[in-house]
């Protein structure tokens, strides 16, 4: 009868000996570092990736700005989208100079703004014809 409760006694301890907690903190902390630097690296590539997309759709909107203006000036022109915006605009325009086509110009926008200390920028180009002078001819 001694014996049986003996083993009774052994098989309702329940729990975890100090070695295999102790091997469970090492990988623990073995693993952590990692996973908190990729869990850094998501957040910094998703601020990035707000960024360039909130860039991109400012760098369509100011291109089909010129494009409704008609056929525009040649020039420069910079700005920025709304008061107190990390976003800039620039766009150059220029005549194309070609012997088979004639009233076309280059337009070059590029937006940029800060992200993390550094300048990003994107550009955009087309090429705008002079549809009044088609029309004439």
């Amino acid at each position: 009868m001694n014996a049986s409760i003996k083993h009774s006694l052994r098989e309702e301890k329940g729990g975890f000996t100090l070695i295999e907690i102790l091997v469970t903190l090492t990988i623990l902390a073995a693993a952590l570092p990692a996973l908190l630097q990729a869990f850094a690296t998501a957040t910094r590539n998703q601020g990035l990736s707000d960024n360039t997309t909130t860039a991109l759709y400012l760098l369509k909107f100011r291109m089909a700005e010129i494009e409704m203006e008609g056929y525009p000036d040649v020039g420069q022109e910079t700005g920025e989208f709304g008061e107190n915006t990390r976003y800039l605009w620039r766009s150059v325009v220029e005549d194309i100079e070609s012997e088979e086509v004639e009233n076309i110009r280059r337009v070059m926008v590029t937006v940029t703004w800060q992200h993390r200390n550094r300048e990003r920028s994107m550009s955009m180009s087309t090429f705008i014809a002079d549809r009044q002078m088609a029309q004439e001819q």
